[in-house]
């Protein structure tokens, strides 16, 4: 029996609360005193809702984010409450600002370090497709040396486009196969990125 969810009421908007949507459970079997479902449910749920981001911030976008793990936007509340710099304990990577052709294989080689399931978000239009700095020195978006999984644009983004490309790669993380990594089409995308 599923008892009713109360939230306090706001004085000035009584109606601020009427959006407000609880988390689905994963599919299982429920009766009373237990819930069971696959385990494959469960630990795409506990990826989702525990990655922890590493930023590789160069320029402008980094503030960007500074302010995203701020108070007021506060990415914590996704389940990013550590955040790491060392890619050995990191499954997130969040590559923010414009990166130069001499940084691209440090890019990737904190890429390789990271443990699998691994995933790169690129924020800002400089990660994403060089941005403005259309130069010779400039790396024309960072999938040229690693795959991206999502790409925020701006020039900066703000905190809020941040947040809705966290949650994306949230979506991709839970709704992804525990299989995926082992599969021919992703072993051919590394392949081609000439990572074995």
């Amino acid at each position: 029996m599923s008892r009713p969810v109360r939230f306090n009421i706001h004085p000035k908007q009584p109606d601020i609360h009427d959006n407000i949507a609880l988390a689905e459970m994963p599919e299982g079997v429920q009766g009373e005193g237990y819930f069971a479902t696959g385990l494959e449910r469960a630990l795409t749920l506990a990826r989702k809702n525990s990655l922890w981001p590493l930023p590789f911030a160069t320029s402008c976008c980094g503030i960007e984010f500074m302010a995203t793990m701020g108070s007021h936007y506060d990415l914590s509340r996704f389940g990013s409450e550590r955040l790491g710099f060392t890619p050995r304990q990191c499954d997130l990577l969040m590559v923010m600002g414009t990166i130069a052709k001499k940084m691209a294989p440090v890019l990737r080689q904190v890429y390789l370090q990271m443990a699998e399931p691994r995933w790169v978000m690129a924020v800002g239009a400089c990660a994403s497709s060089g941005g403005i700095f259309d130069t010779y020195s400039v790396l024309q978006g960072i999938d040229q040396v690693i795959p991206v999984d999502v790409y925020v644009p701006g020039c900066p983004p703000r905190p809020e486009a941040i947040l809705d490309g966290f949650m994306r790669i949230q979506e991709l993380v839970h709704n992804e196969s525990l299989r995926r990594r082992n599969s021919e089409h992703y072993k051919a995308l590394l392949g081609s990125y000439g990572i074995q």
